[in-house]
């Protein structure tokens, strides 16, 4: 699973990847959870170290913009990454994408994790 998010510093992008860490403990050891903002990394692991038992991957897309490029989820202007979230089977092949209209709002929790248990 992989969700795009604005900055790990805003309330919002904080509490989804808060959420997603804890949902992980009832997921199978085979779900990867990937949170990638275009936070500088030092500012990442700024947040990663406050977060206890963290099983998220957090991730930089700051330098090059990549995968906001390729995932269609950058907002050029403002270099920031919208939020989204992919769910991508172990073939690589995306089978859930929900692009959250309103950057304030959270995705749809429920939605996401049906879409990842069913994978597995």
């Amino acid at each position: 699973m992989i969700a795009s998010v604005p900055s790990l510093d805003t309330s919002v992008c904080d509490r989804e990847t808060k959420r997603f860490n804890d949902e992980a403990a009832s997921l199978s050891h085979d779900v990867a959870i990937l949170t990638i903002s275009m936070d500088l990394p030092y500012a990442q692991r700024r947040w990663c170290g406050a977060v206890d038992n963290l099983k998220v991957n957090v991730l930089s897309d700051h330098r090059d913009a990549d995968f906001g490029k390729k995932y269609g989820v950058l907002v050029g202007d403002l270099r920031l990454l919208s939020r989204a979230v992919f769910v991508v089977d172990n073939e690589g092949i995306i089978r859930y994408v929900e692009l959250v209209k309103v950057i304030g709002n959270e995705p749809d929790y429920n939605k996401v994790l049906d879409s990842v248990k069913q994978l597995v």
